[in-house]
């Protein structure tokens, strides 16, 4: 889904800067900042902080316009006028540092910012015609996808690479008799929570700690969620990752 939003030129050309920013304020204050999703001026609450994260202007447009699937994330794009969708995108930008945002009409990335085969890659790793067999199921680049696994680190040299990375996090998990690979989001006293990796997407489990019992290594493989994508299409998404980190 492509959607299109006034130029941003268009609308500070009309009311100004700081007019579309205090527009998004308050949009924002009525529409995101909420007990359940984002804190007031985009601190952290049921959602995570937007403030001072760094985000560039073309994750915030795509993000805000088209949601972040499998999450609470909706997409706005859809919902809000386009002239309060563009100054909540503005007044976003405007947490994260950045003055003028330089989305072009459609809320893309300016074509020069990728090369042909990176923009084709992070298209496949977000595509959400794979549904959960993409690699935002459990993935995050530029402020979209699902931060099921750690952020990023280091790029595999090669597509075989890729497809065999190795995943020393990915621990077992026995909970009540049932063994599980597993990733941990945090062990303590009252509580334990894992995402289970047995199947697309990862399900987020809390558990009573003294009902799960955890060793390390796995049988899981990320080679086992790479079966949707074709090597030349893998070798895209490497291009993607090298230009995105």
């Amino acid at each position: 889904m492509v959607v299109a939003l006034f130029s941003l030129s268009t609308i500070v050309g009309a009311q100004g800067t700081e007019d579309v920013t205090a527009r998004g304020e308050k949009v924002f204050q009525e529409t995101c900042s909420t007990g359940y999703c984002h804190g007031a001026k985009g601190t952290a609450s049921g959602a995570p902080r937007l403030v001072g994260r760094g985000f560039d202007q073309a994750s915030i447009t795509a993000t805000v316009t088209r949601g972040v699937p499998g999450t609470a994330m909706r997409a706005f794009g859809t919902s809000l006028e386009r002239r309060d969708l563009t100054a909540v995108i503005t007044y976003v930008a405007s947490l994260n540092g950045i003055a003028g945002p330089g989305a072009n009409a459609s809320g893309e990335r300016p074509a020069s910012a990728l090369s042909p085969e990176a923009a084709r890659g992070r298209d496949l790793f977000f595509d959400a015609t794979r549904s959960f067999a993409r690699c935002s199921t459990c993935h995050e680049v530029g402020g979209m996808g699902i931060p099921v696994a750690t952020p990023i680190a280091s790029i595999p040299a090669d597509v075989p690479a890729l497809r065999n990375l190795a995943t020393p996090e990915v621990r077992t998990a026995v909970i009540d008799g049932d063994s599980m690979p597993v990733l941990v989001v945090s062990e303590g006293k009252r509580r334990t929570i894992v995402y289970d990796l047995t199947s697309a997407p990862p399900v987020l489990r809390t558990e009573d700690p003294a009902r799960v019992k955890l060793s390390a290594g796995s049988t899981w493989k990320h080679s086992s969620l790479m079966g949707s994508y074709s090597d030349a299409e893998l070798s895209a998404i490497l291009a993607y990752l090298k230009a995105a980190i």
